[in-house]
């Protein structure tokens, strides 16, 4: 089965929305965090947390039903190259070396699998 160009576009923004779900749960822990289930259904930033792991989840099924796992999967892992840069913009946090040398092998990781998919 060949992987589609929707099949990757449908991961890479699946990606994107999937690195979103972290950093809005992370936000929702600096206000008064509670483990209290009325409380956690009240708040607001973790829930859109919540929703935008769930809706990569859906783009994500429907990519996989037109493509390869293999190819699909290690494309998905864009995640977490996002979730870095959203930290950055969004929560503040500092990169080093060694976090910016895992982005790269990340990326150089997904060119080995494009290059599979040509051969």
């Amino acid at each position: 089965m060949a992987t589609s160009i929707l099949s990757i576009v449908l991961v890479l923004f699946a990606a994107v929305i999937n690195a979103l779900g972290p950093i809005y749960i992370k936000k929702s822990t600096h206000n008064s965090f509670s483990f209290k289930p009325k409380k956690l259904l009240k708040n607001k930033t973790l829930l859109k947390g919540v929703f935008l792991y769930l809706g990569s989840a859906v783009l994500f099924i429907p990519a996989l039903k037109w493509g390869e796992v293999s190819v699909l999967y290690p494309i998905g892992s864009t995640t977490y190259i996002w979730v870095s840069l959203f930290s950055i913009k969004m929560l503040g946090e500092r990169m080093n070396l060694m976090k910016w040398g895992g982005i790269f092998l990340i990326i150089l990781g997904i060119a080995f699998v494009s290059i599979g998919i040509r051969a």
